[in-house]
């Protein structure tokens, strides 16, 4: 019970990060590097007082550098992408890109996936593939590059996540490092930076809610998932982010849209009903 419970409140938490983001982004309340700084700043800042001043050993510590990497790998192009595409298609983007980054180091990891795990797979992939494929109702490119390359991110940092010992403290140390490390990028677009108060607040809200505790409970959650079913269930985000980008965000859901959602989240109900029936 406990696994699903910590893997549904994590779905929400990465689904809340794509609608507010796109809240802020879409009305210009913020500009993308801005809220990565705030967004990375906060999450550190609360994750400090959340946990104590011990540091970790130093496997923990040589976890974190990379972490931190992973973490800006991820969440700087995030909000790149999503000055240019939706709510919905940005998560069905980014999922995509991490299961078949997960799924491709599980197997060198040496994880075999069941047959239907495999169909799982191709079905979610085929789906992001039809997605993006050209048409009136295509992502703008740019801005699918750029999730893509986030989700490659977040799919090493949920790799690099499952041999942590101490969440909390992991996670902790990978949002004040990653601030530190964004601030060179924030400081080279300064002619673009634009601040404001709503602005400022969605993108405490994403760090310090959505991610920074978010993230912990995920750390939490990977100790019971193998990487393929980590990567499967994490495409079930897409969907809850869709229907609160038309909630939240005033978002159209296009056919593509609904058709693309629909062959992953079927593919990914295959894929995990077999680990289940093991």
């Amino acid at each position: 019970m406990l696994p699903f419970v910590l893997t549904a409140v994590t779905m929400l938490a990465f689904a809340a990060n794509s609608v507010l983001c796109r809240l802020a982004l879409g009305d210009a309340a913020i500009d993308p590097y801005a809220f990565t700084a705030v967004r990375l700043g906060a999450g550190a800042i609360t994750l400090l007082l959340l946990t104590s001043l011990k540091k970790g050993d130093k496997s923990e510590r040589k976890q974190s550098w990379r972490g931190a990497g992973y973490l800006v790998l991820y969440a700087l192009p995030f909000s790149l992408a999503y000055v240019r595409i939706d709510t919905g298609t940005g998560a069905l983007l980014l999922f995509g890109a991490v299961q078949l980054t997960m799924i491709g180091l599980g197997l060198r990891s040496g994880e075999r996936p069941t047959v239907l795990e495999w169909l799982g797979l191709l079905g979610a992939a085929s789906g992001v593939v039809y997605l993006v494929s050209p048409g009136a109702s295509a992502p703008d490119p740019v801005g699918a590059g750029l999730m893509v390359v986030s989700g490659i991110g977040w799919g090493l940092y949920s790799i690099a996540g499952k041999g942590a010992d101490n969440p909390a403290l992991v996670t902790a140390t990978n949002f004040r490092r990653a601030a530190l490390v964004v601030v060179p990028a924030t400081a080279l677009a300064w002619g673009q930076l634009s601040l404001s108060t709503s602005g400022i607040l969605l993108a405490t809200a994403s760090g310090a809610l959505a991610s920074g505790l978010g993230y912990t409970i995920w750390y939490s959650a990977l100790k019971y998932l193998s990487a393929t079913r980590a990567a499967l269930v994490q495409l079930s985000v897409p969907a809850i982010a869709a229907a609160g980008g038309v909630v939240f965000v005033a978002e159209e859901i296009t056919l593509r849209l609904a058709i693309s959602s629909s062959i992953i989240l079927g593919s990914i109900a295959l894929g995990t009903i077999s680990r289940t029936k093991r």
